[in-house]
């Protein structure tokens, strides 16, 4: 398997690291301090980076400034887990609270909003059946 990259951008100048590999170790701590530095963080209400992408399987580490909402499906199982903070995950007329150190799973093109409750901080997986 050869390695694949992601290459650095204007809005991401630091951007240059492997997305796929044999091994891929991830920082998430790193991750959480580069996408608070980054100027998407004060223009937006979310800032993210995909941290792992293969074929079928996404990882993506996720910022929210409290109140930011998104509306989202995917075409995959997919995991979103708390890692700082906490959020509000609606689907249908339930809603449900996420807290710090909990995850929520979703089935393939579930209609769901996240809310941030506070600032917070999330890892979502995608995971497409091949």
């Amino acid at each position: 398997m050869q390695a694949k990259y992601n290459e650095a951008t204007v809005n991401r100048p630091k951007g240059d690291r492997v997305i796929d590999a044999p091994f891929v170790q991830i920082d998430v701590e790193k991750y959480s301090r580069q996408l608070k530095k980054e100027p998407a963080w004060e223009k937006s209400d979310r800032n993210s980076i995909t941290v792992f992408k293969t074929v079928g399987f996404t990882m993506v580490i996720m910022r929210l400034h409290k109140d930011a909402s998104m509306n989202n499906s995917v075409d995959g199982l997919l995991t979103i887990q708390v890692l700082e903070g906490s959020i509000e995950c609606m689907v249908g007329s339930k809603t449900t609270t996420v807290e710090k150190n909990q995850l929520v799973t979703l089935h393939p093109e579930v209609v769901h909003t996240i809310r941030a409750r506070e600032d917070s901080l999330l890892l979502l997986t995608n995971n497409i059946a091949i």
